[in-house]
């Protein structure tokens, strides 16, 4: 059981990770769910107040996800449509066969997104700009918080380790 419990916590780690760039899994909580899940093995153990305190980050962040690409596109000038189209760009980048895809798919979708709701192709462009800079610095901001997980993971995975020889 309790190798189970660790390749559950282990997927989980992983798709916290993927969920950094896909829209659809929120990346830290998953992560999150993980640590809560290896918590449950025997022998590791986690106390209350570090899975509070990074359930409470994993909440932050995964409220941040949806005010920072906000805030890039309304300083930029971009509407609703902008950063519709940055997600919508950020799928169709993510099984396009173009390198580099997940970075240009929210460019171009987020200039797209804009040009639709605007025919100003200049304000549409620095919109764009703007919408992707937001969805940049949140993914980046996600994926980190999921990998200082998959740390606290291995490290307490590995202290458990260290219990059985």
């Amino acid at each position: 059981m309790e190798l189970f419990l660790v390749c559950i916590a282990l997927l989980l780690m992983i798709l916290g990770i993927l969920g950094s760039f896909l829209p659809v899994l929120p990346g830290p909580l998953t992560s999150w769910a993980g640590l809560l899940v290896l918590h449950f093995t025997e022998g590791v153990e986690l106390s209350q107040t570090f899975l509070i305190v990074t359930l409470l980050v994993a909440i932050f962040i995964y409220v941040l996800d949806y005010i920072i690409p906000a805030i890039g596109t309304k300083k930029f000038g971009g509407s609703k449509a902008g950063m519709i189209g940055t997600t919508l760009g950020l799928i169709i980048g993510l099984f396009s066969p173009i390198p580099f895809g997940i970075i240009i798919g929210p460019f171009i979708g987020a200039l797209i997104g804009e040009l639709i709701h605007r025919n100003d192709f200049n304000k549409a462009l620095k919109a764009a700009f703007g919408s992707f800079l937001g969805f940049i610095a949140s993914t980046f901001l996600k994926f980190i918080v999921a990998i200082i997980y998959l740390g606290f993971f291995i490290v307490k995975l590995s202290e458990h380790n260290a219990s059985w020889y």
